[in-house]
């Protein structure tokens, strides 16, 4: 009978964290050395919004955004089950019970 092919085997693939070491070890590497390719970047943009060269200023400023700033991720609302969202009209009383019920602290 041949050997079982595909599939998950115990000890295949790349071991975890090993990326992630590699990555680590190079940027406390770099900052052990000195200056960052981040703080460059930072540096000039400022020195060039110092001299009121905002163009130049901008273009450091979009290579350094990743890097401080996280990307916004887009979210699709969806309803009951991946539905589409129901939406009711209610009355006053009826939404100040769902209200209270949201706030009510549940019992353990």
């Amino acid at each position: 009978m041949a050997a079982p092919r595909g599939g998950k085997r115990p000890g295949a693939g790349r071991p975890k964290g090993c990326k992630t070491k590699r990555r680590r070890e190079v940027a406390q590497r770099a900052v052990a050395e000195g200056i960052t390719p981040i703080e460059v970047m930072l540096l000039a943009m400022r020195e060039a919004a110092e001299r009121n060269e905002m163009a130049e200023a901008a273009k450091f400023a979009q290579m350094a955004a990743p890097y401080i700033h996280p990307r916004l991720q887009a979210i699709q609302h969806t309803g009951r089950e991946g539905g589409p969202i129901e939406v009711a009209d209610m009355s006053r009383n009826d939404l100040a019970r769902r209200i209270l019920h949201m706030l009510r602290p549940e019992k353990t």
